[in-house]
């Protein structure tokens, strides 16, 4: 087992910027207070391969919604790795929830960017039996799972990362 990352809480003044760009419609004193509440991610079992992210507020899906949750959290990754953002299995199992980039990938380079590195999920759900997908707060929506990764020999890659999402390839 290698114990190559640590999750962190953003600041509040960049959750409550990830608030105000996914139109969470919460107040500032609500923002303040799920801020507080905000659990950092961890593994449910000792043999569990991914790490849950819980929401930091409720919500409820109809089908064809999205939702971009701002999680308020960060992860400082060790180079050679990086973090596969996923749905929990049993939500998009019963009721089709996805991820609208289908897997998120969190560079170990992400930690440093401009948005501190904010970890947002966007969800969709694809109901076709039109089941409404409901959280409360400090609900399991998302689980992180750390994978290796290489480079090519002639990989000549130096430039560094100040942008959050989309940002290395503009």
């Amino acid at each position: 087992m290698h114990r190559i990352a640590e999750f962190e809480r953003v600041s509040f003044t960049q959750f409550k910027m990830g608030a105000e760009t996914c139109d969470v419609p919460l107040k500032e004193s609500e923002l303040l207070a799920a801020y507080h509440n905000i659990a950092l991610p961890v593994r449910a079992t000792a043999g569990s391969a991914g790490y849950d992210f819980f929401t930091p507020f409720s919500f409820s899906l109809a089908p064809r919604e999205t939702i971009t949750v701002p999680t308020g959290i960060r992860v400082r990754i060790a180079p050679g790795w990086w973090l596969g953002i996923l749905p929990r299995s049993g939500h998009g199992f019963h009721y089709r929830v996805q991820l609208d980039n289908t897997m998120g990938v969190i560079d170990s380079d992400y930690y440093h960017a401009d948005n501190e590195g904010h970890i947002l999920v966007k969800l969709t759900s694809d109901s076709l039996t039109c089941r409404h997908f409901e959280l409360a707060e400090g609900a399991g929506f998302a689980q992180g799972i750390f994978l290796p990764y290489g480079v090519t020999e002639s990989d000549q890659a130096a430039a560094l990362r100040t942008g959050g999402f989309g940002s290395t390839g503009e």
